[in-house]
Order: C-alpha cells, then structure tokens, then sequence
C-alpha cells in the first residue's frame, strides 16, 4: 500500500462540480494506491502511520492536534512509466480489491479518533489542496 501525504493547509475534492470531500486549516490530504498483495492488515498499519507521523507544524501529529484527513483513493499510484510513453497500470490491484481496503484506512482513522474526509472511489475527482510548505511525503506499508 502506498500513500502521498501532503501537509496542508484545506484541501477538497469534487465530483461532477460537488463537492464530496473538504477539510479546513491544517491538517493532510492522503492520495492512496493499492497494490495486490495489500491486505487489511497493511490498511490497518497505514492508517496508524498517517495518525501519528509527526509532519505537521511543531513536530505535530494528527493525533497530537486533532488535525482532519482527506484520503482519496487513487490507483495512478502504482503506474509504471520505466518503458515507453505511456504508464502501465498491472501493479495497481482491481476496484473490487482495491475499495474495500481503501475504505478500511478510513475506518481505522476513525476508530482511532480521526476526523476524515473522503472522495468517491473511481470517479473522476477534481482535488484542490493549499500543499503547507510545500510538504509532500510517499509512505509504503
């Protein structure tokens, strides 16, 4: 499983002009990717990671704050663009594989308290962020 983590400072996504998904002030915008050997397990440990990672100001975590997420699902993550022009997609794992894990980061941030704001997985999403410092982190569980 791996995860772009953007400290931010709000961040949304829409769908079709709607906004689905928002969070205000600081806090991380958490672009996920799952491959096939990714297990509610390693959902689980992700989610612990993007908890209390201390990358927000002061050497903060989200726990520390009570800072909110927005974890968008996002496949592109696990593209491979070493050969040609254009990116294969074999590493990323299937939609029905996929949701289902990416959902369960979620509720595990929640059971441990977490505020956390979502998109729609497989939707075409417009995600607008004010990245904070530029911050920009890639995690792999």
């Amino acid at each position: 499983m791996r995860a772009v983590v953007q400290r931010v400072d709000g961040a949304s996504v829409a769908v079709d002009g709607a906004t689905v998904g928002e969070m205000a002030g600081e806090g991380l915008c958490v672009l996920v990717g799952v491959t096939h050997d990714d297990t509610a397990e390693k959902a689980a440990q992700l989610a612990r990671k993007l908890w209390t990672v201390r990358i927000l100001h002061g050497e903060k975590s989200c726990s520390d704050t009570g800072a909110p997420l927005l974890v968008i699902s996002q496949f592109t993550l696990h593209g491979d663009a070493r050969k040609g022009r254009r990116p294969t997609w074999n590493a990323a794992a299937p939609g029905d594989v996929a949701e289902p894990l990416v959902a369960e980061v979620v509720d595990r941030l929640r059971a441990l308290g977490a505020t956390v704001a979502t998109g729609v997985f497989g939707a075409d999403m417009k995600v607008s962020l004010t990245n904070d410092g530029p911050f920009t982190l890639l995690l792999e569980v």
